[in-house]
């Protein structure tokens, strides 16, 4: 043998599995697009291509956008709301000269860059929760967009529509596909640049990135200002393909990047896949649509496909020897063991057989510590929300000239406006005090409220088994919620994005797109009625909070939601049943999105599509603002109800001026924003 260096051997079969889901879901395409030519009366053309390319070509930039996110471990729930606020910008700016139109182009970019920056600067510079930033910064720009256009309106110059999607290359490329290659084109190239080896490198491992010497904070918010600009190319593109604008008009997309990235082989998580297996699983998921309407299946199951086929794609792709799963069935294997043998389910699986209990040392001697430094941190960060309370309280004083602070009325006013954030401050606040966060709240009360009001249509005797009924709905609701995150292991903001898209569709079919039900009269009595003064619901609301405090700082499974809040590693190997604590927080979150369905229900007299919908960014608001730490394990629920106080007060202040009704979006991003600034752990 010689002194020459031997290379080792390819091995192919290496990429291949590095980049077996972009492998896959082009075969899913490829099947799926011979399966819409087989069942098509002709065959495919030139035309249903471009149809195709062109249908799909805003989910697909939008998908790019989102891919960069999550390739760094994150996630941008603001993607639908820049779209539609760049969609609006275009359709409202002149663009009647070529200066014009380039102009408009360049602003539409812009604006989503801009928003990207900002995501991206709270991300990665102050450090806060992607989803807690991009969730206030939806709620910002959607108020913003309704501003700038409130209805559906605007027009885009028909030199723009033409330009997007007519066609590049007559009968071989449309417009839309120069669009689509040109975006395929950037993420190659910075795929193979620094900023792509230090995406994939910050999402494996962000300790181990900046250990290397990458800089980190600069690749977040590079892929944020890259997201934001992908997100604004949708948005000008929508403009461009309808000639108009729609403020709502990137709404759904949301639920649609998600799983288009996910079926594209883009682990969620981040460190793996990329953006040209995302725009695959954007048009693979508008071949799904497609066909469902070939097959004559209603438009209503649209969502619900999409969240199915979201929760389908993400637990497959998390399917492994450490998926969640098999650990779920590794410790329900140990705990028929542990059964058996009179252990905790923790000791046989570390091999620890017995745990000798703690005992007090030294003498019986005790300390009494003073109320205020047992209770300090307690006070730290509830009080805020109470001191900001009296401040607006006293500023309605002024704005309405009016005996408001001694007024019974006003408080009576503000209990009952008050008493569904007060609900579902206790679900959602316990789902964030073991570190998750239940997106599915505005459909869960949509949905029960839509399926009571149907089933009692104004009788008080059905009211009586209808509402119980309802409150099992939302208990399902959530065990399907709890067991995905518990069980299987998906990110709660997976799961509970996409039930919300299922109980959309779900209500679409139950009320036939339009609910015809209505409230009974006990129900109607009981929220705007009068007993001794007040009215009856805050008698009730009343009660609830009482049990509320009681269930979480006076039982084992309040214990429980804040140990799993700290660390659900050591709440297991403490005895601590995590998943069931789990579970319980989702159940509990949904059963109390169920109650506020009927409950509104009973204040508007019927439900109505969308009648949850202005409540997300309140519920999860209310318990930041009260002072709970937004990654789980602090926080009380007497300062969520400061938090409910000061956001109902707020708004009741904001009615009485003259701010459009969007501006309460603008100025609840901006609280939820400042509180999680003002009282993170440092």
């Amino acid at each position: 043998m010689s002194g020459a260096t031997m290379s080792p051997p390819r091995r192919p079969w290496v990429n291949l599995a590095k980049d077996r889901g972009l492998i896959a879901i082009i075969v899913v395409f490829a099947c799926l697009l011979l399966f819409v030519d087989r069942i098509s009366p002709v065959p495919l053309s030139y035309y249903d291509v471009t149809s195709l390319v062109s249908s799909g070509a805003a989910l697909a930039l939008a998908s790019v956008g989102q891919t960069f996110v999550i390739l760094t471990g994150g996630f941008d729930l603001s993607a639908g709301a820049v779209i539609s606020l760049v969609n609006a910008v275009v359709g409202t700016t002149p663009q009647e000269t070529t200066a014009g139109q380039i102009g408009v182009v360049a602003l539409g970019l812009g604006v989503g860059a801009a928003v990207g920056a900002f995501n991206g600067f709270f991300v990665a510079f102050m450090r806060l929760q992607p989803i807690v930033v991009t969730l206030a910064t939806m709620f910002l720009v959607r108020g913003i967009t309704l501003w700038i256009l409130p209805d559906p309106g605007g027009a885009v110059d028909h030199a723009l529509t033409v330009l997007f999607t007519g066609t590049a290359i007559p009968g071989l490329m449309p417009a839309a596909g120069v669009v689509i290659v040109g975006a395929a084109c950037i993420w190659l190239v910075l795929k193979n640049t620094r900023f792509g080896t230090a995406l994939f490198a910050v999402g494996s491992d962000s300790d181990s990135a900046h250990a290397v010497g990458i800089n980190t904070r600069w690749t977040r918010f590079g892929a944020f200002v890259l997201a934001g600009l992908f997100y604004g190319s949708a948005g000008t593109y929508i403009g461009a393909q309808t000639g108009a604008a729609d403020p709502l008009v990137g709404d759904p997309m949301l639920l649609q990047t998600f799983t288009a990235v996910v079926l594209g082989g883009t682990l969620l998580g981040g460190g793996r896949g990329g953006a040209v297996g995302s725009i695959f699983g954007a048009y693979t998921l508008m071949l799904m649509i497609n066909i469902l309407l070939a097959l004559d299946v209603s438009a209503y199951y649209a969502t619900i496909a999409e969240g199915i086929v979201l929760i389908l794609a993400v637990f497959s792709s998390s399917l492994g020897r450490n998926s969640q799963t098999l650990q779920s069935l590794r410790h329900a294997r140990a705990w028929l063991r542990a059964r058996s043998s009179g252990l905790l389910a923790s000791q046989v699986i570390t091999g620890v057989s017995s745990a000798a209990p703690l005992r007090a040392r030294g003498g019986t001697a005790t300390t009494v510590v003073p109320w205020q430094r047992r209770h300090a941190e307690f006070l730290r960060y509830t009080t805020p929300a109470f001191v900001s309370f009296v401040l607006v309280v006293v500023a309605t004083q002024f704005v309405y000239s009016q005996n408001i602070i001694l007024s019974l009325q006003y408080y009576n006013s503000l209990l009952v406006l008050g008493t569904f954030l007060a609900i579902l401050a206790l679900g959602q606040g316990s789902v964030i005090l073991t570190g998750g966060l239940d997106l599915s709240v505005p459909w869960t009360i949509g949905f029960c409220g839509i399926f009571a009001a149907g089933l009692i249509q104004g009788s008080d005797s059905a009211t009586i088994w209808v509402v119980p009924l309802t409150l099992v709905m939302g208990v399902l609701i959530g065990l399907f919620n709890g067991i995905g995150v518990a069980i299987l292991g998906l990110p709660p903001i997976v799961i509970t994005l996409a039930t919300d898209g299922i109980l959309q569709g779900a209500a679409l079919l139950f009320s036939g797109g339009t609910p015809a039900g209505f409230a009974s009269p006990v129900l109607r009595w009981m929220m705007t009625g009068s007993l001794l003064g007040l009215t009856p619901v805050v008698y009730l609301v009343l009660v609830f909070g009482f049990l509320a405090v009681v269930l979480l700082d006076r039982t084992v499974f309040g214990r429980w939601v804040y140990a799993v809040g700290n660390s659900p590693r050591a709440s297991f190997l403490s005895g601590i049943g995590v998943k069931k604590t789990m579970i319980g927080v989702y159940v509990l979150s949904a059963f109390c999105s169920a109650l506020v369905g009927v409950l509104i229900t009973g204040f508007s007299g019927q439900a109505s599509l969308g009648m949850g919908n202005d409540y997300l960014l309140p519920s999860i608001a209310v318990v930041i603002v009260g002072g709970t730490l937004i990654t789980g394990g602090r926080g009380h629920y007497l300062g969520m109800i400061g938090g409910v106080l000061l956001l109902t007060a707020l708004q009741t202040l904001l009615s009485g001026t003259t701010l459009p009704h969007a501006a309460r979006d603008i100025i609840f991003g901006c609280v939820v924003l400042a509180s999680v600034l003002a009282l993170r752990d440092r």
